[in-house]
């Protein structure tokens, strides 16, 4: 609950109380859009400044005092984040292009081989499973990896390791390579 804080003639916070006024999601709408974030996107967008808004308050910090003004830098910040996931996708879209070899696989070949990996993934343990998920599909580096999850980097190489050894045996015990 935000304390002490009021909005514009609604008195105080409430647990049930939406964070945001009509005026102030009209507006985060408005800087997620100028910040480019497409318009299927900004229900999302204006998701995340309440579920931030609301998180500030659950941590026992006080209410900013303009909220309009911080829901503003905050959907300036969640568009920059947008541009910057929507690149790293289109560089993980360039790797992995430039990593297909000259001769495609079939599609059965393809299809066969997507399937090996995927029964591998559910075959690790879930500890496993996340990291070569956030490093090899999500493309993060080892050391966001362990930051985001807190544990040492030494732990998120050895869980790779020994989920990338683990996909390898399936592999080659299922003859997929």
């Amino acid at each position: 609950m935000l304390r002490g804080r009021t909005r514009r003639g609604r008195g105080p916070y409430v647990a049930d109380d939406d964070p945001l006024d009509a005026a102030q999601e009209r507006r985060v709408r408005a800087v997620l859009a100028l910040g480019g974030v497409p318009q299927a996107d900004l229900p999302d967008g204006v998701q995340q400044v309440r579920l931030r808004l609301l998180e500030r308050a659950a941590s026992g910090r006080e209410a900013p005092r303009d909220v309009s003004a911080w829901a503003a830098v905050v959907a300036s910040n969640l568009a920059m984040d947008w541009h910057r996931a929507k690149r790293r996708q289109e560089r993980l879209g360039e790797r992995l292009a430039a990593l297909r070899p000259a001769e495609a696989p079939s599609g059965e070949e393809h299809s066969v081989l997507s399937l090996a990996v995927a029964r591998g993934l559910d075959q690790l343990p879930d500890a496993q499973r996340q990291v070569v998920v956030l490093r090899f599909y999500a493309d993060l580096p080892v050391r966001s990896i362990a930051e985001q999850l807190g544990v040492p980097e030494g732990t998120v190489k050895s869980r790779l390791h020994s989920a990338v050894r683990a996909l390898r045996a399936r592999l080659h015990e299922d003859e997929v390579v």
